[in-house]
């Protein structure tokens, strides 16, 4: 490849519960809603943006809430945990806070100089939250929830599981990222400086048992393109290898492509513009039903199949607490 990505832009899972989803991740872990829209490809179905402050690329992790879905299993072929990063002298803290709230959580791990903690959430995602050793100078958002000294600054890196080592690293390596440590069957690869962010480890298991993408597992892996230019070369280029690629497909927040890994795990190209601003203004995020311009003739009978959404007012101390639609 002649592009390389800057690094994760977002990650998509399956959940059950919207009202739950919401509750777990504005008031347990302090992200803030900074969408609620729907699945553009099935918009009976909510899709739900949780980030930084604005939504920045590499700070979002994002759901399609069934509400009734059966549960998937974790395994080969598929993104396995998704890690946030914190501050290093937070990990003690973040350890205290989830269990104080029932949450079960691992003890502190430590590797290659990262301490780390292991939890799901309600739906059974796996999450981690990871102390980089170089810090993270990405600001949180502050809702007064968590206190910011402590609160999670962004994505720290994704695991992907895989039977097939060298299909899988071969298309990391088209994307630019390069190899930045190994432990054990466990490889980590690195976009540039290899800060938060900008990380993966791809845990080789040959003989594991094959995923299954439902209830609490990610959906897809997206990194980062700065443009729509370079999103249609990068295109360009994968096509010319043989993969299997999407058409560029329009997200109203950001531009995609979609193709998967050769071990199986479903990946895209996102756009780091225009944002999540080109709808409603930044003190506002999240907190009404958004819909693109050609679902909006459909938003009666859209907001008719959706379950009501009780948003806390955490996801924005200014304004009082809303229900969606």
């Amino acid at each position: 490849m002649t592009l390389a990505t800057s690094g994760l832009h977002h990650v998509t899972a399956i959940a059950g519960d919207p009202q739950r989803n919401a509750e777990f991740y504005l008031r347990t872990l302090g992200l803030r809603l900074v969408k609620t829209t729907v699945n553009f490809d099935a918009p009976d179905v909510y899709h739900l943006y949780y980030g930084d402050e604005s939504g920045r690329p590499g700070t979002l992790l994002t759901f399609f809430p069934f509400g009734q879905v059966p549960p998937g299993r974790r395994g080969t072929g598929q993104a396995t945990t998704t890690a946030f990063s914190v501050p290093a002298s937070s990990i003690g803290w973040w350890r205290k806070h989830l269990r104080d709230l029932g949450v079960e959580v691992s003890d502190i791990a430590e590797r290659d100089g990262e301490a780390a903690l292991t939890f799901n959430d309600p739906d059974g995602l796996e999450l981690a939250l990871v102390a980089h050793p170089q810090g993270d100078q990405r600001d949180p958002w502050d809702n007064g929830v968590i206190p910011p000294e402590h609160g999670v600054r962004g994505l720290h890196s994704v695991t992907l599981s895989t039977a097939s080592e060298s299909g899988t690293v071969a298309m990391l390596e088209e994307l630019g990222l390069h190899a930045a440590g190994q432990d054990g069957n466990r490889l980590r690869f690195a976009a540039g400086a290899g800060e938060p962010g900008g990380l993966v480890d791809v845990v080789v298991s040959p003989n594991g048992p094959h995923g299954l993408v439902a209830g609490g597992t990610v959906h897809h892996v997206a990194w980062r393109a700065p443009d729509e230019a370079t999103q249609e070369r990068w295109r360009a280029e994968l096509v010319e290898r043989g993969a299997q690629v999407t058409s560029i497909l329009d997200r109203q927040y950001f531009r995609s492509i979609y193709f998967r890994e050769p071990g199986g795990t479903l990946l895209e190209i996102a756009t780091d513009q225009p944002g999540f601003n080109v709808d409603e203004p930044l003190l506002e995020l999240g907190r009404a039903l958004k819909l693109p311009p050609w679902l909006e003739p459909d938003r009666e009978q859209i907001e008719a199949a959706l379950p009501d959404l009780s948003l806390p007012a955490e996801n924005n101390p200014e304004l009082e607490e809303r229900t969606t639609p």
